[in-house]
């Protein structure tokens, strides 16, 4: 399921360049040293997988109490299934809900003091900007959050999301440069393609809930197990 993560994050950075390429081209970066521009932007990236990373831990949690009342599997058809509805809903229309809207005034704020940390140049400037970009409300996270409560487990949740921001960083890093070689046509089939992978993993999800028996893929439940080994004997 890491590996979902990771491609999740790769294929979704066109879609984070086009939402959060602004702010990473306003980075106040030394122009003028190669060295420690790699740093400040390195560390950029670090603020945002601290950001991702607390939010697969919270979301992890919430899975992890789910799992507790004996609906892991339950809830991983669910976000299987909720995973798919979301990207067949045409973006006018998901648009309109505006989930955003009633965590709207704590995004006002993050992105105020986006704003004032743009302006500095301090050494926390890079990491702080990261880390206040990481929440910034996207469609591509809230897939990687699903994939974080389906984990059922607080560590596997954060890092789920942590794999999930690991993949967006060489688009993210290299945007000014990729843009030259990719026409217009590939960067949209390469849209086209990212419902099309959350699908999959929407899919894999609902085969890893069903308990098949499969190794890694869809295991079977530890209560079945031991309802089977009591039977033994």
């Amino acid at each position: 399921m890491l590996a979902s993560a990771f491609i999740l994050g790769l294929l979704g950075s066109f879609h984070c360049v086009g939402m959060c390429g602004p702010i990473a081209f306003m980075l106040p970066v030394d122009r003028t040293n190669s060295t420690k521009k790699i740093i400040q932007i390195l560390t950029y990236h670090l603020g945002r997988l601290l950001a991702y990373s607390l939010i697969g831990l919270f979301f992890g949690l919430v899975g992890q109490s789910l799992y507790i009342f004996g609906i892991q599997q339950h809830l991983s058809i669910a976000i299987g299934i909720l995973m798919i509805i979301v990207v067949m809903i045409p973006t006018k229309t998901f648009n309109s809900f505006n989930f955003s809207k009633p965590i709207y005034q704590v995004i006002s704020k993050v992105k105020s003091a986006l704003g004032t940390a743009l302006k500095k140049k301090t050494a926390d400037t890079f990491l702080t900007i990261g880390f206040l970009n990481g929440f910034l409300p996207c469609g591509l996270v809230y897939m990687a959050v699903f994939g974080a409560i389906a984990t059922a487990n607080l560590t596997q949740g954060s890092l789920y999301m942590a794999v999930f921001g690991l993949g967006t960083i060489p688009l993210m890093t290299t945007a000014i440069y990729i843009g030259k070689f990719l026409n217009t046509n590939i960067k949209q089939r390469i849209q086209k393609a990212i419902p099309v992978f959350i699908v999959i993993i929407g899919l894999l999800f609902i085969v890893r809930g069903l308990g098949l028996g499969i190794p890694y893929l869809s295991p079977t439940p530890v209560t079945e197990i031991a309802t089977g080994t009591i039977d033994c004997q």
